[in-house]
This record gives structure tokens, sequence and C-alpha cells, in this order.
């Protein structure tokens, strides 16, 4: 029961390694991108067609979820598996970027977080008590405990300050998820810190004292410069337990990834492919593609010539870029499966590249493409 992680091999010349975490529904191969499924589904996207692009996790939203349709409808139904039709792996989301992103329209304290739902203006009471109790009932396979997002900037006290909160959170999550006793899912804890990296390292000790199954490392990619971020993680990252999966949250492009799993980074979730994706933005092998440019008007090629997804397969630029000038529905999911298989590609090619011990020459020449 519960989660387990297998190091399979590591790189000679990073710290990137190949692994196995496993699940009650399903072995999920890392290092891994984890498409954002936020209310249930990944937005314009059936999950048979994730199903063929051979996706082993998703990530759903506590909050979102909570709030609509509410996670005593969705455990009467049989469970968050069960009710969105999704037999594999679902990692959720505490909801604590969630209130961060909302912070106007909530009031943290020592108890938990007092909000307004985004929706309805209706108010609500989150505690990391009823954040795990929501995450049982939803049947989750990985839950993430109640955090509070760090902004950035923020000074060195107040960092400190809101990484000991959450550290705090973290602890009443551990004591509530444990008295369930036997739970078909883990739990893992979040590393925060801002970007001070003796605050993460402190955030860290703390919490490998509870008892996580894995760790995730949060409140980066929230406006901090990306060499700001790059230097924060490769100082924290190598003060993560071995033996246990290592998860970022909310990042990044498909460079960062790998730049990421060279620094030993293991799991990874972010919006980004899916957003871009109906916003017209969209990553190919020769770098990102605005379709609305009138470039495409009458390109009969396919959007990424390297690519074998369904979109690329059938469909021309031009039709593409036809779609989305015409606020077609069609546009946003042919986008979409595109982003996504893209990611997941990329994810395989990084895997395939650590069997063969080539991840070097492949991260070099991934660093001459345009992102």
């Amino acid at each position: 029961m519960g989660v387990g992680f297998e190091v399979l091999k590591t790189d000679a010349k990073s710290a990137a390694r190949l692994g196995i975490l496993r699940t009650a529904h399903g072995d999920v191969e890392t290092p891994v991108f984890i498409p954002v499924g936020t209310a249930a589904t990944v937005k314009a996207l059936p999950h048979e067609w994730l199903e063929e692009l051979d996706c082993r996790l998703l990530l759903s939203n506590t909050y979102h979820l909570f709030l609509r349709p509410g996670h005593e409808c969705i455990a009467r139904l049989g469970g968050l598996h069960r009710f969105m039709s999704w037999d594999r792996a679902i990692l959720t989301d505490s909801g604590g970027f969630q209130v961060f992103s909302h912070r106007q329209l909530r009031r943290v304290s020592e108890e938990g977080v007092y909000f307004q739902s985004h929706l309805d203006g209706s108010r609500h009471f989150l505690s990391p008590e009823k954040v795990m109790e929501v995450q049982l009932a939803l049947g989750s396979d990985i839950a993430m405990v109640l955090d509070e997002c760090t902004p950035y900037p923020c000074g060195r006290a107040d960092a400190e300050k809101s990484m000991a909160l959450s550290m705090r959170w973290a602890a009443r999550c551990r004591e509530r998820w444990g008295r369930e006793g036997i739970v078909p899912g883990g739990v893992f804890g979040i590393v925060q810190g801002s970007v001070y990296p003796d605050l993460r390292i402190k955030s860290i000790e703390e919490l490998l004292g509870l008892g996580y199954d894995g760790l995730a490392i949060g409140g980066l990619s929230v406006g901090e410069p990306k060499d700001l971020m790059m230097e924060v993680l490769a100082a924290t990252v190598p003060h993560l337990p071995w033996d246990q999966p290592r998860y970022l949250m909310g990042v990044g492009t498909p460079a960062d990834l790998v730049r990421c799993v060279a620094l030993g980074v293991d799991m990874f979730d972010c919006v980004l492919p899916t957003r871009n994706a109906r916003n017209g933005c969209l990553f190919t092998s020769e770098g990102r593609l605005l379709i609305k440019n009138a470039a495409y008007t009458e390109d009969r090629r396919p959007l990424d010539p390297e690519c074998s997804c369904l979109t690329c397969r059938r469909y021309s630029r031009a039709y593409l870029r036809h779609l989305f000038m015409a606020g077609e529905y069609l546009s946003a999911t042919l986008n979409t499966v595109h982003n996504v298989s893209f990611y997941l590609d990329t994810m395989r090619k990084i895997r395939d590249s650590l069997w063969s011990d080539s991840l070097g020459k492949w991260l070099e020449a991934l660093e001459k493409r345009p992102e």
C-alpha cells in the first residue's frame, strides 16, 4: 500500500536518475511529466487520447474538486478514479498554490486558510487535517500536504516564518493521514523556503522526520529569475532522500525539464503545455511556434515533422491556423494533444538517453535549440 520508489540507474555525468514509482494504479517510469487535470480533466483532451499517449499519471486539484462538485459527492460515486473514468495513477495537489493565487480572497492563520470561493464568493475553511480528509475521500494515489506558497520577492524573515508555518502544517497533515492506518495512497511533503538555500535545507530536515513517501519542491517558478531558480534547485536537491521520488512543482519548459532532470529531479507538472496550446503557442522540435502567424496561412506541412501525434499525422499548419483564427473548439483539442504529446515524448527521450548514457549530448543539442 502507499507508494514505492526504486532507482534503476544513475547518470555518470550528472545527478540524473532513472526510476520506477509504484502506485496502487500502476507503475510510472521516472523522470516523468504529469499533465495537469485540475478539475478531473486535462482541458480539451478525452482520457482515451491520454491513454493512447501512454500517460500513466495525472494531476488533479483538491481545492477545485472541494469546491465543485465536492469531495463527498465524488466519494459517493466511488472515488475520483471511477468518477473520471481513469484507472491509472492520480496525484492530487493540496490547493496551497490556488490559495496563494487568490490571495485577495483568503486569510491565513495557524489553524488553516479561510477563503472565499473564486466561483461564487462563498466562504470556506481548509485546515491541514481537512485537506488530508478530502484527498482520502478522493482516493488519491499521491496526496500533497497543505502548505503556504511563499511569494517572490520575499524577505528572509518572512520566508522563514512562512516556511515554519508550512512545516507545522506538514506535521499535522502527516498525523491525520497516518490516523487512517493502511491506505491505498501515499503522501508527499513539500519543501519551502523561498530562494534561501539554508531555509530549504532546514525545511527538508524537518520533513525527513515525519515519514513521508516522497518530497516535493514548492514555491519556485513564482516570479523569480530562472537562473536564481536553478541556483536554488542545485543547492536543494542533493539534500533530498536518495531512495524517494523528488517532485518539482509547477515547472516548466521542455528545456527546463532536461536541466532539472540533470540536477536529480524525478517528477514534474506544469500547465504550460495545455495553457499555451489553447493560446496557439505550440512546442516543436524547431522551437515554439505561434500558429496565428500569417506565415502559416497556406503552409501544408505538419506542425512538427518529427512528431507522430494525431495532430501532426493528419493536419496541416494551415488548417490548425484556420481553426485557431476561427475560434473553433477543435483548435484547443488538436493543439493540446500535440503539446502534451511533445512533453511526454520529451520525457521518453530523456529516459532513453539515460539508458544509453547519452543525456549529456542530448542536453547539449537541446540547449542550442530555441525554447
